[in-house]
């Protein structure tokens, strides 16, 4: 990046909001309502205010409606706010200046950038030709995250015959190919296993630390966030209600875990514990008799949410 910014996503009272109809019950009023609507404004999200330095990862997290997804198009420039304002790179994003599209990239864990029924390495070729890129460098850069992605012997296979995992590999491939000063991660492992998970983990951190990029990361994953995030930001029914370190947040939580494991000659057992606690109650576990089969699920990041709001409104 060679721009000099002290913020380099920067947003003062941004806010979004939409207006919907309130639709009248039985067919006589269903009717009238052609004529005469009730309006009803709907906020996704209330007056924002953020300041995030040049090569900041930010884990943003909220309950399925909070306002995440709203706040990323408004910063990638998808959708107009009706409050306020950002700046990104310098740029106000909803003015959609090519300069600008051409330096922020946003990936969408539910929806697909690549064209369905054609290869990668296709959709490549015409994304090198959108963003203007050289073809041979752009080129070259796909066999080089490929191969650091482990996925290069999918390169020619038609995107809908691959597996989730591997068609998020390709998106991922897909999002850097034009090297990117902004990255918008809106649930990048939503769906994926737990080895695609780790893979693309590790492969984000690793991208990261040498390029440098700024990062906004959504996601369900708990680990997601505490192995990629320094600084997170939680959403609350369209409102920003916590803005820390991710271990100070962790912290304000009672992380629990759900451990199912089966001790020989004995039926299988199921327990909650606390994740701080966990290695503790394995080593007892581990002196109860030979251990034939034990798994560890992580609490959904819903409820850790939900845990973390009653908290704090019962501090207020």
């Amino acid at each position: 990046m060679s721009d000099k910014f002290q913020y380099v996503i920067e947003t003062e009272d941004l806010g979004r909001s939409f207006l919907t109809y309130k639709k009248s019950e039985g067919l006589i009023n269903s009717i009238k309502g052609f004529w005469n609507r009730e309006t009803i404004e709907k906020v996704a999200l209330h007056k924002t205010n953020l300041k995030i330095e040049p090569g900041q990862i930010v884990g943003l997290v909220g309950a399925n409606g909070a306002g995440k997804t709203t706040l990323l198009k408004l910063l990638s420039g998808l959708i107009s706010p009706t409050t306020g304002y950002a700046k990104v790179l310098g740029y106000e994003p909803f003015q959609r200046n090519p300069q600008y599209l051409k330096r922020i990239s946003l990936l969408l864990g539910q929806k697909n950038q690549l064209w369905w029924d054609i290869t990668p390495l296709d959709s490549y070729a015409l994304l090198a030709k959108i963003y203007d890129l050289d073809e041979m460098k752009a080129a070259s850069r796909v066999q080089d995250l490929a191969k650091i992605l482990d996925c290069t012997h999918v390169l020619e296979t038609q995107l809908r015959r691959l597996s989730l995992g591997e068609r998020m590999k390709m998106e991922i491939i897909g999002s850097l190919l034009h090297e990117p000063d902004v990255l918008f991660l809106d649930e990048p492992t939503i769906g994926l296993d737990i080895v695609a998970q780790e893979t693309i983990r590790h492969f984000l951190s690793s991208y990261v630390k040498n390029k440098g990029p700024t990062v906004i990361l959504t996601s369900h994953y708990m680990d997601d966030i505490t192995s990629l995030a320094a600084r997170l930001l939680l959403i609350s029914k369209g409102s920003l209600v916590y803005d820390g370190t991710v271990p100070g947040f962790i912290a304000k939580t009672e992380l629990i875990q759900t451990v199912t494991y089966k001790i020989k000659d004995a039926p299988e057992m199921k327990e909650e514990v606390k994740k701080s606690q966990l290695n503790e109650f394995l080593v007892q576990l581990s002196s109860m008799g030979q251990i034939e089969n034990i798994k560890i699920e992580e609490t959904d990041f819903e409820d850790v949410i939900h845990s973390f709001l009653q908290k704090e409104s019962r501090l207020l």
